[in-house]
């Protein structure tokens, strides 16, 4: 159990937790909620201890593992597959022990925990995890050096979901995945067999994935059972009958009050008044906790164009000549509000280029109305901003007609106050950027908003807010977004982008997210596609995988050949060593075990060789 007693913290001078008590009970899963800024990741580094408590407790049970996605994985020549493997540190240390120990009871002992821990099923594990946050078998061997730092944060998510400890923290996981790879892990951590916290404010994940809600407000900690659409539901209760109690005693106090302004003056009720300024002194006040105010976004109206804004016919687009859409005849009016679905690397980012002139037709037709205006949201854009200027500064240069009270106007209008307007970049927080970014992506009352990812590091009553200003917005909304709730809510229209072309899919998200993660159907075999040549790396891959077998199988047949020896050994059962016969029964039986689980393994190894040795032949 994780036990969090009665801490105290404050970050220079401002007090983030104070006599802030819960306790998770082990194997539960559980969302930490609360508004941004309020200390959540702090209460993730002071579980790790990498901040010192200035008083109360947290504790867990000794020898628990701990761990968390703290930055992503380094450049290098080191395969996805093998970075995955490495973090789980007592496998990689047991089999490297075990090529080189030659004492036969420690050699039991380690065969023994790699039995234990699954070590020979390790590989699969970690091919699966990584497959379901969008890595292919291919893109598996590929080394870390490849990839971008976001997808390498995918490839650190891996990792630490591989290395299964004992308590995992999560700090908004989903910020670098898209909806495929988000509904993967909501599926993942609702199995996952170990305790597990993580902060999100995506509604999805902490509605399927988690059984309880942890809500840090008002520097306390409440534990709260359910998911959050429960925790909302009892939150909200609590909230009203607060509100309620909070009501009556103003209604009482401001009677006491009239009593005592009417008759203070008078000698004969006198003590009757001083007895009602006893009776208000004592009226302890009723905090009701405070909800963040729905920041609001303001986005500015454009005028309306007749239909269709965008047109496509037979179109192609791609790069450097190679197409990744074709056969695209689309049509886009100004009232649309449409999603794009599709896995990873189908073209959702190439089609959002396309719609927002960042990149050409290659082949067929497209009309625009002739003074449509875009507005483009990514991430990437997001981390372009100046980190050493202010907002003020960016607007400064984008409108510098306009007057310093509009500019402060347009940034309250999207929830950046008179701090944060003055404030560096750099020194914002990440919702803080998104707003910022959102702002400058609208500025000119664009008639179709292109938006990609856009909740990432908002809260969730910002997400709320973006919900409602998207809804009355009147200009055309292309969606991609991992936050299947924002999608429920804004989308009308479905386009499902996969296989080269972009089609509408005619059926709801939830039935898109069974799709997702139903198990894929084999294909009949008459239908199945001609196997691709294995590439020589696959070969030898294979080739590697065998030795490793038939070498595990050597060393298990070496150690049960001592054992039995041992076993045979007639001064064993004699009465003063009659108690060693058990252990050396349990060890036997521990070794026959792993080699029937080597035998499997390599006959499996052997088979997938001759499989791809055969494609060649």
């Amino acid at each position: 159990m994780l036990r969090i007693e009665n801490i105290t913290y404050a970050v220079e001078g401002r007090p983030l937790f104070d006599g802030a008590s819960a306790a998770i009970p082990t194997g539960h899963k559980v969302g930490l909620v609360g508004r941004n800024g309020t200390g959540k990741t702090t209460l993730f580094r002071l579980i790790r201890g990498e901040l010192a408590l200035e008083s109360g407790a947290i504790t867990l049970p000794s020898r628990a593992r701990i761990g968390g996605v703290a930055q992503e994985v380094p450049s290098s020549s080191v395969s996805l597959i093998d970075t995955v493997l490495a973090a789980d540190t007592e496998r990689a240390a047991l089999l490297a022990e075990a090529d080189t120990t030659s004492d036969p009871a420690r050699i039991a002992e380690v065969q023994t925990r790699l039995a234990d821990i699954d070590a020979w099923s390790a590989e699969a594990r970690a091919a699966s995890i990584l497959k379901g946050l969008g890595f292919d078998d291919e893109e598996q061997q590929r080394p870390c050096s490849a990839y971008s730092g976001g997808w390498r944060m995918r490839v650190a998510l891996a990792a630490v979901l591989f290395a299964q400890p004992d308590l995992l923290l999560l700090d908004e996981p989903t910020n670098y995945l898209d909806l495929e790879g988000a509904l993967w892990l909501e599926s993942y951590l609702a199995k996952y067999p170990h305790t597990v916290v993580v902060i999100s404010h995506d509604r999805g994940l902490l509605n399927r994935a988690v059984g309880a809600i942890l809500h840090l407000e008002d520097r306390k900690l409440t534990l709260y059972q359910g998911n959050y659409d429960k925790f909302a539901e009892t939150r909200a209760a609590r909230l009203a009958v607060a509100e309620a109690e909070m009501k009556k005693q103003e209604a009482r106090r401001a009677h006491l009050q009239s009593f005592v302004d009417r008759f203070r003056a008078k000698a004969s009720k006198a003590v009757q008044a001083q007895s009602r300024l006893k009776m208000i002194a004592k009226l302890k006040p009723i905090n009701t906790p405070q909800e963040a105010a729905l920041r609001a976004f303001s986005f500015p109206e454009p005028e309306e164009m007749s239909p269709p804004i965008i047109a496509i016919e037979d179109g192609a687009t791609g790069y450097e000549g190679k197409p990744v859409l074709q056969r695209l005849n689309l049509r886009i009016d100004q009232d649309d509000r449409i999603a794009l679905l599709g896995r990873n690397g189908q073209g959702k980012s190439t089609l959002a280029k396309l719609l927002s002139d960042r990149l050409p037709l290659m082949t067929g037709k497209m009309v625009r109305s002739s003074k449509l205006r875009i507005g483009y949201f990514a991430q990437h854009q997001v981390d372009e901003l100046h980190i050493d200027e202010t907002p003020l500064d960016h607007l400064r240069r984008l409108r510098p007609a306009e007057s310093p009270s509009r500019w402060r106007a347009r940034l309250a209008g999207f929830g950046l106050g008179a701090a944060q307007a003055d404030t560096e970049v750099g020194r914002l927080s990440g919702g803080q950027k998104a707003r910022l970014s959102l702002l400058l992506a609208t500025i000119d009352a664009p008639h179709m908003l292109i938006l990609d990812e856009p909740t990432n590091h908002l809260d969730i009553e910002s997400r709320e807010a973006l919900v409602e200003a998207l809804t009355e917005y009147t200009g055309a909304v292309i969606l991609v977004s991992h936050d299947m709730h924002l999608l429920s809510l804004v989308a009308d229209r479905l386009w499902l982008v996969s296989g080269g072309s972009v089609k509408p899919y005619e059926d709801d998200l939830d039935a898109y997210r069974a799709m997702l993660l139903a198990p894929p159907k084999a294909a009949p075999k008459a239908e199945a596609p001609k196997p691709k040549r294995p590439s020589r790396e696959a070969l030898m891959a294979l080739r590697a995988d065998v030795r490793k077998g038939e070498q595990r199988i050597e060393k298990l047949n070496e150690m049960r050949d001592k054992l039995a020896t041992k076993l045979a050994d007639p001064t064993l059962y004699e009465d003063q060593r009659k108690g060693e016969i058990e252990v050396w029964q349990k060890k036997y039986a521990e070794v026959m075990d792993g080699l029937d689980r080597a035998e499997s393994l390599w006959l499996t190894a052997v088979e997938k060789l001759e499989a791809a040795e055969g494609q060649i032949s």
